[in-house]
Formats: C-alpha cells, sequence, structure tokens
C-alpha cells in the first residue's frame, strides 16, 4: 500500500533519510532512522519496550481524568494518571517547526531534530546515549510543518534521571560539529535517493503545484544544496528562537502524580527562554483546477486529488468529517471504496482525508491503480464525488457514520499511553478544551443531513488539483 504523501500529512513526523510518503495522523514516536545505538541495550530497555506493547488502554468514557496542570514558571501540560503499569510516557512540540527554515537552509528543523541525542550539557555523542540506555528510557524528537515535536517513555523508577537527560536535550544541545556531519550524510544519503524515486519526485512537483512559493511547498528534508550550507551557529539560532515557553504543549500519561509533575515541567523546561521569536507564516490556499501529469513508464499510476477544505475551528467542520467519512474516509464501507475497489475491481485501497494543517486546508483523494487502468478509475472517482457534491449522503449512512464515529474514538486514539498523550497534545494544540472527549458525542449526534449536503455541496463542487503519476494518461499498455 502507498503512505499518504507528504502534502497531506497533518503535524508528522520528519526523520533523517526518510522518504514523503507518511501517515496522516503523527506517527507514534520512533528514534530516528539510520542512527548510532549500542548493540546490546539494558535489560531495563527490554522490559521497558515488553510493558508498552502490554499497555492497556485507558478508558474513554466519561470517568477518564484529565487534569491540567500548571508549574511554579507558568509551564502547562495535561496529565491522565495511571499506575497500572510503572511508566511515564511525555510528548510535547513547540510551535514553529519547518515552516521556520530560513530561505537557502531548508531541512534545518529536520536536521536539528536528529541532534537531540547526539550530546547535550557535559556529555557527547556517546555518553548521552549510554545514559539514556542505562536509564531504559526512549526519546524522539520529529520536526514537522508546524511544530518540533519531542517525547520520551520511562520507567516510573528512573523518572529522576530520565527527565533530567531529557532537560539537557531541551535546554543544552551540544550541535557538535561531528554529530552534525554525520547525520547530514544520513540525511543527504536520503535526499539522493528520493531523486531516484518516481514517487518522491512526483510529491515534489505536487507540492510546489498546490504550494507555490509557501513554506507548505518545501521539502522537510532541504535540497543537497540547502542542507550543506547548514553550520553548527544556524541550529543554535535555530533553537533559541523555536524552543521557547509561550509556544510549548505538553502531555503526560503515566504513574506520576501532578505535583511531582509540576517540579518536572519546570526542571525540564523552565530553563528556555520565556517567548518565541517566529518569523510570519501566511495562510495559503491549495492552488485548485489544475493538472499535473508526472510521467514513468511503470505498471502501475497513482492518482491524487486535491479539493477545498474546511479549518478545524469552522461551524461546519463535525458535518465535513462526517460527510469525508461516507465518501472515502472508512477503510471498507466507503462510497470509493465500494465503487472503486468492490464493484470494479480498480484498485487495492481508495482513500479521501481531510487535511488540517495551521495555514492551510483541503480535502484529499489518493489512490493506485493498473496504468492501462488510470483514466477509467479517475473518471469513477470524480463520479462519485460529483454524487456526493448533488445529492449528499443517504439518512441510513449518516445514522451509520455517526455510530461508527463515536464509538471508534477510543480505539483509534486511546490504545496506549503514547496514543493517549499524543491525542491530549491535539486536543490542545486545536484549542478544544480539557472536556472535549466528554462533549464529542453531542457534537456529531447534533449534526444534520441538512448540514452534510450542504458541506459536501461547498466543498466537492470546486474543480479539483488533480496529479497522475505513471504513464501519459491514454497510453499505457495492457497486460
Amino acid at each position: 500500500m502507498r503512505g499518504v504523501p507528504a502534502w497531506r500529512r497533518r503535524r508528522s513526523v520528519q526523520h533523517p533519510s526518510t522518504v514523503l510518503a507518511l501517515r496522516a495522523n503523527p506517527p507514534s514516536p520512533t528514534r530516528g532512522e539510520g542512527k548510532a545505538r549500542r548493540a546490546v541495550a539494558p535489560v531495563l530497555t527490554l522490559l521497558l519496550s515488553l510493558l508498552f506493547l502490554v499497555l492497556p488502554a485507558l478508558s474513554a468514557r466519561a470517568a477518564m481524568s484529565i487534569q491540567e496542570v500548571t508549574s511554579s514558571k507558568g509551564i502547562t501540560a495535561w496529565l491522565v494518571e495511571d499506575y497500572s503499569v510503572p511508566l511515564v510516557a511525555i510528548r510535547f512540540v513547540f510551535d514553529g517547526g519547518t515552516t521556520q527554515d530560513p530561505a537557502g537552509k531548508e531541512g534545518l528543523a529536520n536536521l536539528m531534530s536528529g541532534l537531540f541525542d547526539e550530546g547535550a550539557g557535559d556529555l557527547d555523542s556517546e555518553a548521552f546515549q549510554i545514559k539514556l540506555d542505562d536509564v531504559g528510557a526512549e526519546m524522539s524528537f520529529e520536526a514537522a510543518r508546524d511544530g518540533t515535536y519531542g517525547s520520551m517513555r520511562m520507567l516510573a523508577e528512573q523518572r529522576d534521571a530520565a527527565f533530567d537527560l531529557l532537560r539537557l536535550a531541551v535546554t543544552e544541545p551540544r550541535f557538535d560539529q561531528a554529530p552534525i556531519d554525520r547525520i547530514r550524510a544520513q540525511v543527504l544519503s536520503g535526499i539522493i535517493a528520493n531523486e531516484l524515486d518516481p514517487d518522491t519526485v512526483a510529491q515534489r512537483k505536487w507540492l510546489e503545484a498546490l504550494y507555490r512559493t509557501h513554506p507548505y511547498a518545501r521539502p522537510d528534508q532541504g535540497t543537497r544544496q540547502s542542507i550543506a550550507t547548514i553550520a553548527p551557529g544556524d541550529l543554535i539560532a535555530f533553537h533559541k528562537a523555536n524552543f521557547a515557553r509561550d509556544g510549548l504543549h505538553v502531555a503526560v500519561v503515566g504513574a506520576i502524580d501532578a505535583e511531582t509533575l509540576k517540579k518536572k515541567l519546570d526542571m525540564v523546561f523552565g530553563g528556555l527562554p520565556e517567548h518565541q521569536a517566529l518569523s510570519a507564516v501566511a495562510d495559503t490556499d491549495p492552488k485548485l483546477n489544475q493538472q499535473l501529469e508526472v510521467n514513468y513508464d511503470q505498471p502501475q499510476t497513482s492518482l491524487q486529488l486535491a479539493y477545498p477544505g474546511v479549518k478545524r475551528s469552522a461551524p461546519d467542520f463535525f458535518a465535513a468529517v462526517l460527510m469525508n467519512e461516507i465518501l472515502g474516509g472508512s477503510a471498507f464501507t466507503s462510497r470509493l471504496f465500494d465503487e472503486v475497489r468492490e464493484k470494479r475491481g480498480l484498485a487495492y485501497s481508495v482513500s479521501s482525508d481531510l487535511v488540517d494543517h495551521q495555514h492551510a486546508n483541503a480535502l484529499a483523494i489518493t489512490t493506485a491503480t493498473r496504468s492501462d487502468r488510470a483514466a477509467e478509475t479517475l473518471a469513477v472517482v470524480r463520479e462519485v464525488v460529483r454524487r456526493m457534491a448533488e445529492e449528499g449522503p443517504t439518512e441510513a449512512e449518516l445514522a451509520a457514520t455517526k455510530k461508527y464515529m463515536i464509538g471508534a474514538y477510543a480505539i483509534n486514539n486511546l490504545n496506549s499511553s503514547g496514543a493517549i498523550a499524543a491525542t491530549l497534545l491535539e486536543l490542545q494544540l486545536d484549542k478544544l478544551g480539557i472536556d472535549y472527549m466528554q462533549r464529542r458525542a453531542a457534537f456529531i449526534n447534533g449534526v444534520t443531513l441538512d448540514q452534510v449536503k450542504a458541506v459536501a455541496k461547498k466543498l466537492l463542487s470546486a474543480e479539483p488539483a488533480i496529479m497522475v503519476v505513471g504513464p501519459k494518461l491514454g497510453e499505457a499498455k495492457k497486460e
């Protein structure tokens, strides 16, 4: 299956040498690819991994207690206490992200995200990673479009030492030349490999076609030329401008109480500057009503379509969510799946997603098919969209989708401590309030059929942007 293209990702993760196609939601924290690690991890690290594999999901019922904790230095976190296993997970984000890369130094945020465990304070790269392994903790940093994410998972009995290492990484990264050169080489290797990958080349052209000169059009990893110009001073300046308390959002889940967490928040983040110094980023709309063909002689053709989106704060947001779920959001019951795969066998998968970036929104449709049937598949997709725009869903479709979306929330968003922390962080970023989970079902049930029909007409009546990656339409040979 093909991954979700970079332009569709919401706050998703960029690691060195990672291609542009990843999932739409931020993945669970992992170390960057290609990072040097010791051959044998301590027993505690193994225990940590095993415990998280079996960690039970917390309940999504209203009784799940989410506390808002504010430290003496004004650092706020959302906390879910859970003592079922002796573990603590913290996830946080600083506003900014790759949109803050200076012109000519694209890839700066991505490179920085690979260096936080490559030495901090008095510890060089090897010493820091030895300490990290010795306390049985896992640390991750990721540069996304609209923020720089960090996370750590630790044993509760080792939390003092683990939080101290996190403090060093966040407040005193070394950015030594040798690790910079090594991680830069890994990023460069990924860039060179991507230049030979048709889908990645196409995604680059797609971003440029949709977003023109906006920072969203730039490659998060940078280019061969841009990453070559990045020096330690650039990393230091970027860190200082982005890592500040007023742009920080934190979520914590696990075996830690509120009073202890307050002290840890001040210890880890209290030494940072109070205010960020971010460059302004304008809102933008993807450029629609265009067709981009990226021609490669290959047996499979990928298709992407972009329609107008809706802001998370818009009054018709939930109507749009329900409409999208019926159109192509549900893996096996959507209209697109039924028409494209079930009835005609044109594709293995087809999906639609509402894309919610901080500065742009869209509704995206993606599929891949045999190249000799690409034109037919595109026609079917467009016909399904046309009918949804003109007729909207049925009452039965809407009722079933409401029931599914309410019932599946816990499975999709609260199935591990890391997933809960990530969900709490997203709720903060969207300014939805600490009681959103209790109010969500009422929002969904309050949507009427007329509202869904109206938003379908508003979003899907536009002429989309279309990208075709494969042989020129109409010229592919039948197998």
